[in-house]
């Protein structure tokens, strides 16, 4: 055994270790991104067949193997368009578009970072208070363009006074979602997709699973007031918290200007997500 070990170890050179490490990895990225869509399913069908196509070859089952082998054929050619939001989904994983955000504390600066969360969350508050439903969806490095021309451009400041003049009941504006780019009001009444995730609560209206849904095809954040309740909400990652309060907000929204969102969910996230996870 020994000598069988140092064989095999003699021949493996750094491009063989380094070939099975990019395997790996992709499998292993692959294989998380199957993990959070509907593809888990499908994968499990797919390996059926592949099994049954197999074991009707070596039992000679030659009528059913030839079945099997037109179907999965056919079904590759069907499956790319059934999954084709997947697909489209693991493309823009793969491919995202970076953006020169002016978030950091250098660009735009301390106190303008410390004035738009507290605009912003003053106007939460209200909207809360007045039971006036609200989403907001806060872009990072993932481009939301295609999203903001749903909608009305506007390239605004951001101001309480506005925010609310575009989420007044009566306001042509209000239905849709505002796109905030940076330090300013990208465009307003936009059209998001909605999540796919039959998991959720059924007291979640359109506003929570738009919210859900644009967190899942990017690596934006949004806060969403539900209209019917007034209860504040946000979603990060295709996941959703509930029931925040005015000042959590705003700190999420200076850590958010101040450069300082993580890629993993923040740690107030998780514990609101503790308190009640109703992704689940």
């Amino acid at each position: 055994m020994p000598e069988i070990l140092t064989n095999i170890t003699a021949n493996i050179q750094f491009t063989d270790v380094l070939d099975i490490a990019i395997v790996a990895f992709v499998i292993y990225k692959v294989m998380e991104f199957i993990k959070e869509t509907r593809a888990q399913q499908l994968v499990k069908g797919l390996l059926v067949l592949v099994l049954a196509t197999f074991l009707s070859g070596e039992f000679q089952l030659y009528t059913l193997n030839w079945i099997l082998r037109g179907t999965m054929t056919i079904g590759v050619i069907a499956l790319v368009i059934i999954f084709q939001p997947e697909l489209r989904r693991g493309l823009e994983y793969v491919g995202r578009q970076k953006l020169p955000l002016k978030t950091t504390l250098g660009e735009i600066g301390k106190e303008k970072a410390k004035h738009i969360a507290n605009q912003i969350a003053k106007a939460m508050d209200v909207f809360s208070d007045e039971k006036i439903g609200a989403l907001m969806v806060f872009e990072r490095e993932v481009a939301l363009t295609e999203v903001g021309e749903t909608g009305t451009l506007l390239d605004a400041d951001i101001s309480t006074e506005l925010l609310g003049n575009i989420f007044y009941e009566g306001s042509p504006l209000h239905d849709g979602a505002v796109i905030i780019r940076g330090a300013r009001i990208h465009a307003a009444g936009c059209v998001l997709p909605l999540t796919q995730n039959k998991d959720l609560s059924k007291e979640l209206g359109t506003r929570h699973r738009a919210a859900l849904g644009i967190t899942e095809h990017s690596d934006a954040m949004a806060l969403v007031v539900s209209e019917e309740t007034g209860i504040i909400s946000i979603a990060i990652d295709g996941k959703l918290s509930r029931f925040l309060d005015v000042k959590s907000v705003e700190k999420e929204l200076l850590q958010f200007y101040l450069g300082g969102l993580e890629e993993k969910v923040p740690a107030f996230f998780g514990k609101w997500r503790k308190k009640r996870n109703v992704s689940k």
